[in-house]
């Protein structure tokens, strides 16, 4: 698959503001055929096109292509926040590209991290103000589910070397805050996937100390923001790692339960 296909032409969340802004100087510095709406689809896939809504699946496509240049984005981001560019973190990006998409894709998204570092460095102090402008787009243009997907993501990168940098959790919060997510949402998705009681708190975000029904009305906020449902427009790769993520919630919920004897 290639890089033209899963970042594509401006459509959807990119098509103007500081993300669009970016895209262009980012996708246009490496490839010269991204914006190519002549070849956006193959001719199989113009065929299926005569059968559906051109502006439906145009729209889809382009949701689909802001989610995905938004996590590059706020991926580089979050690698560079502590200062060093770690194996680990640059690993977790290409192993997800490489499982959900193609081997092709993993090498062009590796490149298109490379461009934001240089895009980083260039702009020096004036990225920072440049990553809080996208994602006040983000929480204009884009739903809280796909939001909190992006954020989800965004925090198994920064756990992905074993440990959270201060910097990396700082930053989380303030992308959350300016993406229109309260601030403890990146402190819940950071607990996902841990195994211990006070985990499964910090996932419902609610206290030990919370009542059995706090309890029970925490977890079906968190699972009815969090079916993987809500973000299967962005395609099938996409919903898979919300099912993860929902059982991961789910996981939390039923540690709660069997400690408080709840059922």
């Amino acid at each position: 698959m290639a890089i033209g296909k899963w970042i594509g032409g401006f459509l959807g969340l990119m098509s103007g503001g500081p993300l669009g802004m970016l895209a262009g100087i980012v996708l246009g510095a490496l490839f010269d055929s991204v914006f190519d709406q002549d070849n956006y689809f193959t001719p199989e896939e113009l065929n299926q096109q005569e059968q559906r809504s051109t502006a439906s699946r145009r729209q889809q496509q382009g949701d689909r292509n802001g989610f995905l240049f938004s996590l590059m984005t706020l991926a580089a981001h979050i690698i560079h926040a502590d200062g060093r560019i770690m194996h680990s973190e640059m690993e977790f990006v290409r192993r997800f590209l490489r499982q959900n998409f193609s081997a092709q894709a993993e090498t062009e998204g590796e490149q298109i991290l490379l461009r934001l570092f240089e895009e980083k460095k260039r702009m020096g102090a004036g990225w920072d103000s440049q990553i809080m402008a996208i994602c006040q787009q983000m929480a204009f243009a884009m739903p809280r589910e796909q939001r909190l997907q992006l954020i989800a993501f965004l925090c198994e990168i920064a756990k992905a070397d074993g440990t959270i940098h201060p910097q990396e959790r700082e930053e989380l919060k303030t992308i959350c805050r300016n993406m229109g997510l309260e601030a403890n949402t990146a402190d819940q998705m950071m607990g996902l996937g841990e195994e211990t009681l006070e985990a499964a708190y910090q996932v419902l975000g609610i206290h030990p100390d919370a009542t059995d029904d706090e309890v029970r009305q925490a977890y079906k906020r968190m699972a009815r923001e969090n079916h993987p449902d809500r973000v299967a427009s962005l395609g099938e790769d996409i919903r898979r790692a919300a099912e993860k993520k929902f059982q991961a919630i789910a996981d939390a919920k039923d540690r709660i339960y069997r400690a408080r004897g709840m059922k």
